[in-house]
C-alpha cells in the first residue's frame, strides 16, 4: 500500500464526532486494509478545546474556527458534524468543496434544504459529497439506493425514520402510558431533546424522507414537497383501538411514484400487525424499498447514536479513500429533475377516525350523513360503553376515499352539536 494517507478534518466533536474519531483510532489497522490507505485524522474543530471527550485530540491540529479547518491545506476530506441547515455547517461544506476537498456530512437538515446546490458544487470541484450518516444512522440505505439497487426503477419506499417517535409509540403500546409521560421519559433517557418539536412533529423524518426520495427517484431534494404530521395527537386510546382492530401505529415516511407525480409524506399510520415494519420497535429504524426488478427489500437497524452514525461516516471515508466517487444523489447533479409533486390531498386510501361524542340520539345519524354526502363509506364501527348524556368514544374505519373529501367530511363532522373535540384521523396503510 503506497497510497498516501487520507487526511481527515472533523468539524464538530459532539456525540457523532467523538464516535467517529474513536472508530478511526480504535480500528485504524483494519480500516487501512479496507480502504487501501491509512485514514488519518489530522485536524479538529469544536466549541471547547479542553473538554474531556474520552478520546485524545492532543496530536491533532486544533482550529477555533471550523471555516479555517475547511480551508486547511493539510486536510483532504472534511467531516461536517456541526448540524443545522444554514450558518456555520453550510459554510464549512461550501468552503471545503470550493477548496477542493471532499465532504462527508451527517447533516440531514442541511441536505434537505441545500442538497442539490451542494451536489452541484461537489461535481464542479470534482469531489465527493457523501452523507450515508444523514439518514437512518447505521443502516446503509443511501448506498443501497445509489448502488445496490441502481438497476431498479423504484416504485416506492417507506419507513420508520425517527427513533424518538418509534420509542414513544412502542412504550405507549407496551406499557399503556399516554404520550406526554413517555415523551418525558424519552427526554430523561436522552432520546429526545428538551425541545422535541423536530422529532415529534415529523420534521426530522421529513428531512430524511426528502433525501431518500431524491436518491431513489433521481430528483432534486424537495423538502417543501413533504407533507408533515407528527404524533402529538396520538392518544393511548388510539393505540388500544388500533390493537383491537389488528394494527400498530407507526410514524412513517412514505415516498411513492403516482400518476400525478412523487408523493412525499410523513404522518402516523396504522399498519397491519403482520407487516414486517409493525414489529420494528424502540429506537430502531427500518426502510422498505420496492423496485421493479428486485421486488421488496427491507433494511433495519439502529437509526441514531454514537456508534451507528460513526459507522456510516467512516464507511463514506473508506469509499473516498478507495476513489469510489459517485454522484451524491445517484445521477449527475445537472440531471437531477424537479420532480412533479403529488400533494397529500390526492391520496386515496382507508383510514381510522375517532370521535368523542355526547351519547344522545341522532348524533351518529348526523355523522353518517356527512360521510355519505362526501361519498365515504364506513367499514366498521366500535363504541365502548353507553352513558346517556356523557362523552364516549366512537371509532370508525373507513373504506378507501379521497383525502380531500375525507378532510371536508371531518371538518363538517367537527361542527355537529355533540362532537366535543376535533375528530382524530390516522391513515391506514396496508402496502399491498
Amino acid at each position: 500500500m503506497n497510497a498516501p494517507p487520507l487526511r481527515i478534518g472533523i468539524a464538530g466533536l459532539g456525540t457523532v464526532g467523538r464516535g467517529t474519531l474513536q472508530v478511526l483510532l480504535a480500528n485504524a489497522e483494519l480500516l487501512t486494509l479496507r480502504a487501501g490507505r491509512e485514514l488519518r485524522p489530522v485536524a479538529v474543530s469544536a466549541r471547547t478545546r479542553d473538554k474531556d471527550r474520552g478520546v485524545s485530540i492532543a496530536n491533532l491540529r486544533w482550529h477555533d474556527d471550523p471555516l479555517a479547518l475547511a480551508r486547511d491545506p493539510e486536510v483532504d476530506v472534511v467531516v461536517e458534524l456541526i448540524g443545522g441547515a444554514d450558518g456555520i455547517a453550510r459554510g464549512v461544506c461550501e468552503q471545503a468543496l470550493a477548496a477542493g476537498k471532499h465532504v462527508v456530512t451527517a447533516n440531514k437538515a442541511l441536505l434537505a434544504h441545500h442538497g442539490a446546490a451542494l451536489a452541484r458544487a461537489a461535481e464542479k470541484a470534482g469531489r465527493t459529497l457523501a452523507f450515508e450518516a444523514a439518514v437512518a444512522g447505521g443502516i446503509p440505505i443511501v448506498k443501497a439506493l445509489r448502488e445496490g439497487l441502481a438497476a431498479n426503477r423504484i416504485h416506492q419506499l417507506y419507513g420508520i425514520l425517527n427513533g424518538t417517535c418509534n420509542y414513544i409509540l412502542t412504550q405507549m403500546h407496551r406499557e399503556g402510558r399516554e404520550f406526554a409521560a413517555v415523551l418525558k421519559e424519552a427526554q430523561d433517557l436522552g432520546y429526545a431533546e428538551a425541545d422535541p418539536s423536530f422529532d415529534v412533529d415529523g420534521v426530522d423524518a421529513g428531512h430524511k424522507l426528502a433525501i431518500l426520495a431524491a436518491t431513489a427517484f433521481g430528483g432534486e431534494v424537495d423538502f417543501a414537497a413533504v407533507s408533515l404530521e407528527g404524533i402529538r395527537h396520538v392518544s393511548l386510546a388510539d393505540v388500544r383501538f388500533a390493537e383491537e382492530l389488528g394494527y400498530r401505529i407507526k410514524l412513517l415516511g412514505i415516498a411513492r411514484r403516482t400518476e400525478g407525480g412523487i408523493e412525499q409524506r410523513v404522518h402516523p399510520c396504522m399498519v397491519p400487525v403482520a407487516a414486517p415494519i409493525a414489529t420494528v420497535d424502540g429506537v430502531y429504524n427500518a426502510v422498505v424499498v420496492e423496485g421493479d426488478a428486485v421486488g421488496t427489500t427491507v433494511f433495519e437497524g439502529r437509526g441514531a447514536g454514537e456508534g451507528p452514525t460513526a459507522s456510516a461516516v467512516v464507511a463514506d471515508l473508506i469509499d473516498i479513500a478507495r476513489g469510489r466517487g459517485l454522484p451524491a444523489f445517484g445521477v449527475p447533479a445537472a440531471r437531477l429533475e424537479k420532480l412533479a409533486r403529488a400533494p397529500l390531498a390526492k391520496r386515496r386510501g382507508p383510514c381510522y377516525v375517532r370521535l368523542m361524542v355526547v351519547d344522545r340520539p341522532g348524533i351518529f345519524a348526523a355523522v353518517a350523513a356527512s360521510l355519505r354526502d362526501h361519498e365515504i363509506s364506513m367499514e366498521s364501527v366500535l363504541q365502548r360503553g353507553r352513558a346517556p348524556g356523557e362523552v364516549v368514544p366512537v371509532v370508525m374505519t373507513l373504506h378507501e376515499a379521497a383525502e380531500a373529501a375525507l378532510q371536508r367530511a371531518l371538518a363538517e363532522i367537527a361542527r355537529h352539536d355533540g362532537i366535543v373535540e376535533p375528530p382524530r384521523m390516522i391513515r391506514i396503510e396496508t402496502f399491498a
